[in-house]
C-alpha cells in the first residue's frame, strides 16, 4: 500500500485474486426451492413405493416403513388437513393391497394397519405441535423485527442531498439485533452518521446500543461540533453505567467512528473513538483508507484518561461513496484464518448505487466465511451524487 497523507489507498486487489462477478453466483433461492419440492413430494413418493414393494414382493416381505414414513414426513411439512389426508391415505393403501392379496383378516395384515393408523394419529399430533411452535416463532420474529425497526430504523435513500443506505447483518441466523448500531440524522450542521460496536453480547449490548443512539440523534442536532457529539455520547455511556450494577451492569465499552458531511462542501469530518477506519470509494475504482492522525479511546473509557476528540477533514469528491463498518466485515476469515480486507477486495470496482455496494458485500463476505459469521456486522454508505 502506498501512503497519501492522511489516506491509505488499495491500489488493487491480492497477486492471483479471482476477479468476484457482483451479478452472478449461484441461484441458491431457486436451489432451495428445488430441495424442498422435492421433499414435499416426498410422502406420496413413499406411498407409491410401498404400494408396489407390497404388491410385488412375497407376503412375508412387509412395506409397513414406507407407509408409517408417509405421514411422519407430511407432519412437519404439510397442514393438518394435509397431515390428516397423508394419514388416512396411508391407511387406505394398506388396506387396499390387504383385500387385493385376500390377506385382510390375518394377524400380521391386522398388525401391518394398526401400526400404520396408530402412525398417522401420532403424526397429526406431531403437525399441532409444530404448528403451534412455528406461530410463537412467528411471533417472536415480529418482535425482533419491530425492535430492530425501532432502535435501528433504515434510513431514507437519499438525505441531505446524499445517497444513504444502511443493512445490519446478525452473525446467528434468524437474529435481529445485537450489539453493533448505525445512524443517520441530518442537521443543520450537515449530514452526520454514527456505526460503532459495543462490547459483549445480549440483551445489555443492546441497552448499549439504545442509549447511543439516542444521545447522538439528541447531540448531532444540538452540537455545533463533531467533537462535541462524541463527548455527549461518552457522557451518556458514563451517565448509564452509574445506574447499572450486578447482572445488569452495563458494557464497558463502545468503539465507533463519527462522521460529519456538510452541505454542499465536498468535504467530510471524521472522530475515530478506536474503531476501523471507514473506507473512501471513488468514482474510478480506487479506495482509500480514511485513518486519522489522533484516533481517541473507545467510548465509554474516560475514566482511564482524557484525550480531547479531534476531527479531521477530508476531501468528499463527487461520485465517491463513504464506507462505514463495523468489525464483523473486516473481521470475518475464511478457511485458512485470513481476514476479509475490505479496502483489497473493494480495489478496482465500481457500483451503481450504496444499496448495491452493501448487498454485493454482505454476500461476499459471507462466502468468504464460508457461509457462516462470527460477529455481527453493522454498514453505512454514502455517496455524494
Amino acid at each position: 500500500m502506498e501512503a497519501e497523507g492522511p489516506y491509505v489507498r488499495a491500489g488493487g486487489r491480492l497477486p492471483g485474486d479471482p476477479v468476484p462477478d457482483p451479478g452472478l453466483g449461484p441461484d441458491e433461492g431457486r436451489r432451495t426451492a428445488r430441495v424442498l419440492t422435492l421433499v414435499r413430494r416426498l410422502p406420496a413418493l413413499l406411498l407409491i413405493v410401498g404400494a408396489c414393494y407390497d404388491y410385488l414382493t412375497p407376503q412375508a416381505f412387509t412395506a409397513a416403513p414406507f407407509f408409517t414414513a408417509a405421514p411422519l414426513v407430511a407432519a412437519p411439512l404439510y397442514s393438518r388437513r394435509g397431515t390428516v389426508l397423508t394419514g388416512l391415505a396411508s391407511v387406505a393403501v394398506v388396506l387396499a393391497i390387504h383385500i387385493r392379496l385376500g390377506i385382510v383378516l390375518r394377524v400380521d395384515a391386522v398388525t401391518e394397519m394398526a401400526t400404520v393408523a396408530t402412525v398417522a394419529v401420532l403424526a397429526v399430533l406431531i403437525n399441532t405441535l409444530v404448528r403451534r411452535s412455528s406461530e410463537q416463532l412467528a411471533s417472536v420474529r415480529e418482535i425482533a423485527e419491530a425492535a430492530q425497526r425501532a432502535v435501528l430504523p433504515e434510513p431514507a435513500e437519499r438525505i441531505g442531498g446524499f445517497e444513504i443506505a444502511a443493512r445490519y447483518d446478525a452473525a446467528q441466523e434468524g437474529a435481529f439485533i445485537g450489539g453493533d448500531l448505525y445512524a443517520v440524522q441530518d442537521t443543520p450542521h450537515g449530514v452526520r452518521l454514527v456505526v460503532g460496536d459495543v462490547r459483549g453480547k445480549g440483551m445489555g449490548a443492546v441497552a448499549a446500543v439504545a442509549v447511543v443512539i439516542g444521545a447522538f440523534r439528541e447531540a448531532a442536532e444540538q452540537e455545533t461540533t463533531l467533537e462535541a457529539v462524541a463527548e455527549r455520547l461518552e457522557r451518556a455511556l458514563a451517565r448509564e453505567g452509574t445506574r447499572r450494577d450486578g447482572l445488569d451492569a452495563f458494557e464497558g465499552f463502545t468503539t465507533a467512528v463519527l462522521a460529519e458531511l456538510p452541505h454542499g462542501d465536498g468535504v467530510l469530518r471524521i472522530v475515530d473513538r478506536g474503531h476501523p477506519p471507514p473506507l473512501l470509494l471513488h468514482a474510478d475504482g480506487a479506495v482509500d483508507t480514511l485513518l486519522v492522525k489522533e484516533p481517541a479511546l473507545p467510548l465509554g473509557m474516560g475514566e482511564l484518561g482524557f484525550w480531547p476528540d479531534r476531527a479531521e477533514e477530508f476531501a468528499f469528491p463527487a461520485g465517491a461513496t463513504l464506507l462505514l463498518y463495523t468489525d464483523g466485515l473486516s473481521e470475518a476469515r475464511d478457511c485458512h484464518g485470513v481476514f476479509y480486507d475490505p479496502g483489497e477486495r473493494l480495489a478496482g470496482r465500481t457500483f451503481r448505487s450504496p444499496g448495491a455496494l452493501l448487498g454485493i458485500l454482505a454476500k461476499e463476505v459471507r462466502r468468504y466465511a464460508g457461509g457462516g459469521m462470527t460477529d455481527d456486522m453493522a454498514l453505512i454508505a454514502v455517496r455524494h451524487p
